[in-house]
């Protein structure tokens, strides 16, 4: 079997897909922009082989790649990037040859906010009513007729909580259409909740093989817009109410053999027409793996190594070379930020918590979300957990 891997060498844990996919016999096709020379040699090791070209997002550059590796090996059975960033150009590349997967038809349905909230109610969630942003009268209408502020606005199609505001009165809303902008944008209801996720991988018919849970601060806007710290853990286990919601949702987008990540409110207080406090409202869909370093916290919390499980469910549409016995703990990212100045070092903690298992400087692609330098420790009690986030967090 052939596999193209879009972007091997970034984000820099990507090589572990490759590498389990490899060593499940596949030929894996390596497609980015890194010279080989400059690959690190885990990225090497784990392709067939490796096709560098000038600009990643120059479509005909990445369509000659393709075009090169299906001359070279016949039939390529998949091509995947895993990557928010890359999704919409995957699928065209899967449309124009025929490969396997979410065509260009598919990924428009799960990478645009507004078209995700039909197949949440075909999936019976509730979820933020909302309007395409126009000018600032009808913004304004919508607003004081149908919702209330706060409001949210962002990109029906972006990564992330990337240009995604907050807006909290007239004033703001002026300040955001004066600004200009130039893709369509999205006005939605602001809901207070916490941030929880339902991640795992499925098989080629819509039923998940693996799950988690992840529990994520109020705003991930907030500390993308205001170089905030962040921490956010993985549950020892997913609570039922949201492993059904997470299935259901699954099932009616119709996602086939991918790692996804989905993104629910749990509500802080009843809210009109969606639900009580504890309720689960949708955000959104992402059909790639959770971002950063969230796979490797994944392992750390279920004693499990899902690229393995990714790569199995790609070769052989069911877990083969994972066992599931293993204890599972809660496992912390604790991402900090170079401006402040913080109580104690690395060495200091790391003497006194033996529960680290990593611990960098996260890629300046990447910190804006996650951080400047991140820790990654797992525990067996929420209560240790909490104590070592404040010790990490202490400052002078």
């Amino acid at each position: 079997m052939n596999f193209i891997f879009i972007s091997p060498a970034f984000p820099k844990s990507y090589y572990n897909f490759c590498d389990r996919l490899k060593k499940n016999g596949m030929n894996v096709l390596g497609i980015g922009d890194t010279p080989y020379n400059d690959l690190d040699s885990n990225v090497i090791n784990s392709l067939t082989e490796y096709y560098k070209v000038s600009n990643m997002q120059n479509y005909d550059e990445m369509y000659r790649a393709v075009a090169y590796f299906a001359f070279k090996y016949g039939k390529i059975d998949f091509l995947e990037s895993n990557n928010e960033f890359w999704l919409r150009q995957d699928a065209r590349l899967r449309t124009d040859f025929n490969i396997y997967g979410a065509k260009t038809n598919d990924v428009l349905t799960f990478t645009s906010k507004s078209q995700m909230k039909e197949f949440y109610k075909k999936a019976k969630v509730p979820c933020a009513r909302y309007k395409f942003s126009t000018n600032y009268q009808e913004d304004l209408d919508f607003i004081q007729n149908v919702v209330s502020f706060p409001v949210v606005v962002k990109p029906d199609v972006g990564v992330g909580a990337a240009r995604t505001y907050r807006i909290e009165n007239e004033n703001d809303l002026k300040e955001f259409h004066n600004s200009g902008f130039n893709v369509p944008y999205i006005i939605e209801e602001y809901i207070y909740g916490d941030i929880i996720s339902f991640d795992g991988i499925c098989d080629n018919e819509s039923n998940v093989v693996f799950c988690d849970n992840e529990v994520f601060p109020p705003s991930i806007m907030d500390i993308v817009n205001n170089n905030l710290e962040i921490s956010y853990y993985v549950n020892k286990e997913v609570p039922k109410k949201v492993l059904d919601i997470g299935k259901r949702v699954i099932k009616a987008f119709n996602i086939k053999s991918r790692y996804f990540h989905l993104e629910f409110f749990r509500l802080i207080n009843e809210k009109k027409g969606l639900g009580k406090a504890g309720d689960i409202v949708a955000l959104e869909v992402n059909m790639r793996p959770p971002g950063g370093y969230t796979p490797d916290v994944i392992n750390f919390s279920q004693s499990v190594d899902t690229y393995q499980i990714y790569a199995d469910v790609m070769a052989y549409n069911k877990v083969v070379n994972v066992d599931f016995s293993h204890p599972k703990y809660y496992c912390i990212y604790i991402g900090r930020r170079d401006r402040f100045n913080y109580k104690y070092d690395y060495d200091y903690i790391k003497s006194l918590y033996s529960s680290i298992v990593m611990h960098d400087r996260c890629p300046n692609a990447l910190s804006d979300a996650l951080g400047n330098e991140f820790f990654i420790a797992k525990f067996e009690s929420y209560e240790e957990m909490e104590g070592f986030k404040e010790m990490v967090f202490e400052k002078n």
